[in-house]
């Protein structure tokens, strides 16, 4: 069959099939705005439902795979569990046990989490990602339950015991720290200092650049929106300026806040995230197994490529859309900055140098566990109909971010009832009240004079009603008694 008829053919049907679909429950329906039956405006909204169903096909990339299951993909369950087995076995038989208490009841306790961190790796249910392995995601969620479980313990402790039981961990700590004041001379320039006049941006040059740099970053890829991030990064600086009075680390000059930490270190890291996202929004996903690749070079970029997500979601987060979402947003940030003051406050509280290792074991756990959570709050905003319950991962990190806080109440409250300045108060207060007229506005006010203006336009539109034809050629505006108690054949009837 030639084109030409092929495509004659095709209207033909297209045709047929359409005068097919006007009869609906034996009726025929007309076309037009005047002749829309229940049936038609029935097909629209399945028609609507089936687009909002398929927006995440709209924002997922396509993935393509040969399905090649290796050893490196297998679970290894009876091997773990051989190799836990014989551990247990040599410690028990082989070896000597230690007559020191103390170091008996540390390695108890690390031996306990390795054995839950080895069940959970095996047997833990997967997460939204699976590179470079979901194994390596599994540890983290156990990481997770470990770290709440340690966090309810501090947080039953007494303030002496808790910050005592540090130097378990390690026994540097447990003493009080002096905070680093950021402020004083915040003078770009010093003519004063013949030798350096820069000296005072030379100071500020310290292991937080590189430091925010990289957490803006990832956050980047985390949240996958420009917007939450510069509000996050620019609403922290404000918390910064409203908390200096508790904190002596929050006093920073002015071009340290918005130049130094907004502009170079948050927005650099925020630009570098964008382009990130950008490249891996575009980048084919096609998956092959590493044997079934032909060349050396092909396997090398193959094993690079195992490092990098599997399939790749755009976020479009929409807060405007509904009062569900646009309260979803605000919780994500207000967690996001709640999160952030905890990294500050945890160290005064517990007596932890900032340069201290667990305070970077933090991060670095805050890295890994926060991609898979907002994954999971995307996935559960997005189609709320499929997933009826937050994700683990997701719920884990909201338990930890308010028993940081909660931890930080208990140990310190006098410096978090150290009273705020009236004018910081007159700021929130604002910014609040506007939040709040904007929200009523734009998902109460709005609807209602919304729908009242169509509600009206509809009534000035139904006069025009009448003259609309029927199916019989006749028009509406033949008979008001028959408009209002039927046709008059209805009427003998009832009469009969």
């Amino acid at each position: 069959m030639s084109k030409k008829n092929t495509v004659a053919a095709a209207s033909k049907y297209t045709a047929t099939s359409s005068s097919e679909q006007q009869v609906v429950n034996g009726s025929v329906e007309l076309e037009g705005p005047c002749h829309q039956s229940p049936a038609a405006v029935k097909a629209k909204m399945v028609k609507q439902t089936s687009k909002e169903s398929l927006h995440r096909r709209n924002t997922e990339c396509e993935v393509y795979d040969d399905g090649t299951n290796t050893f490196f993909w297998r679970a290894h369950t009876v091997t773990v569990l051989f190799i836990l087995t014989c551990a247990l076995v040599y410690v028990t038989l082989l070896e000597e046990t230690p007559q020191d208490t103390a170091y008996n009841t540390k390695r108890g306790i690390v031996a306990s989490i390795l054995v839950f961190l080895c069940f959970g790796v095996t047997q833990a249910k997967d997460g939204p990602f699976t590179r470079p392995h979901p194994a390596y995601w599994r540890f983290w969620l156990c990481v997770t339950v470990v770290y709440e479980l340690f966090l309810i313990f501090i947080l039953f402790q007494t303030v002496h015991d808790g910050r005592q039981f540090m130097k378990y961990i390690d026994p540097n700590l447990g003493v009080p720290l002096p905070e680093r004041d950021y402020g004083g001379n915040c003078l770009i320039y010093d003519p004063g200092n013949t030798t350096d006049p820069f000296h005072n941006i030379w100071d500020k040059m310290d292991g937080f650049v590189p430091a925010h740099f990289l957490g803006w970053y990832i956050k980047t890829l985390m949240i996958r929106d420009w917007w939450m991030c510069m509000i996050i990064s620019v609403m922290f600086e404000f918390l910064e300026y409203s908390l200096e009075h508790q904190l002596p680390n929050f006093s920073e000059c002015w071009w340290d806040h918005w130049i130094m930490d907004v502009l170079v270190c948050n927005g650099l890291g925020i630009y570098c995230g964008m382009k990130t996202l950008a490249w891996l929004s575009m980048k084919p996903y096609q998956w092959q197994g590493l044997w079934n690749i032909p060349t050396y070079k092909g396997k090398i970029k193959r094993i690079a490529f195992q490092f990098t997500p599997y399939s790749w979601v755009k976020f479009e987060w929409r807060p405007a859309s509904n009062l569900r979402r646009w309260l979803a947003v605000l919780g994500i940030i207000f967690m996001f900055l709640l999160a952030e003051l905890n990294t500050f406050y945890l160290k005064f509280v517990l007596w932890m140098p900032p340069e201290h290792y667990l305070v970077l074991l933090r991060l670095v756990f805050f890295v890994n566990v926060g991609g898979v959570a907002m994954r999971e709050i995307y996935d559960f905003m997005d189609d709320p109909k499929f997933l009826k319950k937050l994700g683990q991962q997701a719920w884990l990190v909201s338990a930890i971010t308010v028993t940081e806080f909660l931890i930080v109440v208990k140990y310190d409250p006098h410096t978090l009832m150290l009273p705020i300045p009236f004018f910081v108060m007159q700021c929130w207060f604002l910014g609040i009240f506007l939040i709040f007229i904007w929200t009523l506005w734009r998902f109460f006010i709005r609807d209602i004079t919304l729908r009242y203006k169509e509600t009206r336009r509809r009534k000035q539109e139904a006069p025009g009603d009448w003259d609309c034809p029927l199916g019989n050629g006749s028009t509406g505006a033949s008979s008001g008694r028959s408009k209002l108690n039927g046709s008059s054949e209805t009427l003998r009837q009832r009469k009969s």
